[in-house]
C-alpha cells in the first residue's frame, strides 16, 4: 500500500468516527435510579386486631323437638363484637406499581353467641326452669395469605388496594361458657349464675380457605416504610368438622353442638417494612 492510499484510508476513518453521535450519560444517574426503583423487595413485621363473624350455613342441636319449632333452638350469633389479635411477617416484591405479597400470620380470633332453653312441668306450667348459655369461642390459626397490591399514587404517601386468597391452618380452639338462669320450680323465683366453664374444642374445627380484599396506605420514612391496612377475609369453606360434631360430651350434655359455619374477619394491621436493595449509603431506596 503506497502513501497516498494510506492517507485516504486515514481520512475516511476520521470522517466515519466524527459522524457517530456522542454517547450521553444519564444526568445525575436518573436513568440508573429509575431502573433500580422499578423493583424492590420488602420485608417486615405487622401486628393488630381482628373482629370475627360466624356465619351459620346449617343449624344443628343436641335436642330433637317434638311439640315446638326447631328454629327455637337456633343459636343467636353476635357479629364483629369480640376482638382478637394477630402477628404477621410480610414479604413483598414490588414491580412498577404492583406488589406481590406473602404474609404468613399467627391469628387468634373470637366470636360469641348464646342459646336458651326452657323446661317446664306440663301439668303445672308455673313450674319451669329457664337457662341461658353465653358462649365465647376462641380459635387460633396459622394463616397463609397471598395478596396482590396496586399503588394508587406514587408519592411519599401511597394508598393502595389489595386482593388475594388465604388458607388457614387450625392450631388450637377452646370455648368459655357462662350459664345463668331462673328457677321457678323451687317454691319461688331464684336467679343464679354459675362459674364459667372452659372446654377444649379443637376436635370440633378444621382448617379452611377464603378470599381477601382491602385497602391500605404506605408512608415512606427515610429508608423504611410504615404500613397501615384493613382487609376483609371471607371464609369460603366450612369451619366445623362434621365427623366430630357430637363428639364433645360436655357440650352435648348442655344441648350445644356446633353449626356448620363460615368464619369472616376484619383484619386491621400496622407495621414497618424494610427494603432489601440499596444503591449506596447516601441514596434512599424509596421512590422519589
Amino acid at each position: 500500500m503506497n502513501r497516498l492510499s494510506l492517507l485516504l484510508l486515514l481520512i475516511c476513518t476520521s470522517v466515519l468516527v466524527a459522524a457517530q453521535p456522542p454517547k450521553r450519560k444519564p444526568a445525575n444517574g436518573k436513568q440508573t435510579v429509575g431502573n433500580f426503583l422499578d423493583q424492590q423487595w420488602w420485608i417486615g413485621l405487622k401486628g393488630g386486631l381482628n373482629l370475627s363473624q360466624a356465619d351459620p350455613q346449617k343449624r344443628f342441636s343436641a335436642f330433637s323437638p317434638t311439640n315446638y319449632d326447631f328454629a327455637e333452638l337456633d343459636k343467636q350469633y353476635d357479629d364483629f363484637n369480640a376482638t382478637g389479635s394477630q402477628a404477621t411477617l410480610e414479604i413483598t416484591y414490588y414491580y412498577k406499581g404492583f406488589s406481590f405479597s406473602f404474609q404468613p400470620t399467627y391469628r387468634h380470633s373470637r366470636y360469641t353467641y348464646n342459646n336458651s332453653f326452657n323446661w317446664y312441668n306440663p301439668e303445672q306450667v308455673d313450674e319451669r326452669l329457664e337457662l341461658t348459655f353465653d358462649q365465647t369461642q376462641r380459635v387460633t390459626y396459622a394463616d397463609l395469605p397471598l395478596l396482590v397490591k396496586y399503588d394508587l399514587l406514587h408519592n411519599k404517601i401511597r394508598p393502595y388496594v389489595q386482593v388475594g386468597v388465604f388458607y388457614s391452618i387450625l392450631t388450637g380452639a377452646d370455648r368459655s361458657i357462662n350459664v345463668s338462669g331462673t328457677d321457678y320450680a323451687s317454691g319461688g323465683v331464684n336467679s343464679f349464675t354459675n362459674e364459667p366453664l372452659v372446654v377444649g374444642t379443637k376436635d370440633l374445627f378444621q382448617s379452611y380457605w377464603g378470599l381477601a380484599g382491602g385497602v391500605g396506605v404506605d408512608y415512606n420514612l427515610g429508608n423504611v416504610r410504615l404500613v397501615l391496612d384493613a382487609t376483609y377475609w371471607r371464609g369460603m369453606s366450612n369451619l366445623t368438622r362434621s365427623d366430630s360434631r357430637y363428639a364433645n360430651d360436655q357440650l352435648a350434655g348442655i344441648g350445644d353442638v356446633p353449626d356448620d359455619l363460615r368464619l369472616h374477619n376484619i383484619i386491621i394491621s400496622a407495621g414497618v417494612l424494610f427494603p432489601t436493595r440499596f444503591l449506596s449509603s447516601s441514596f434512599k431506596s424509596l421512590d422519589r
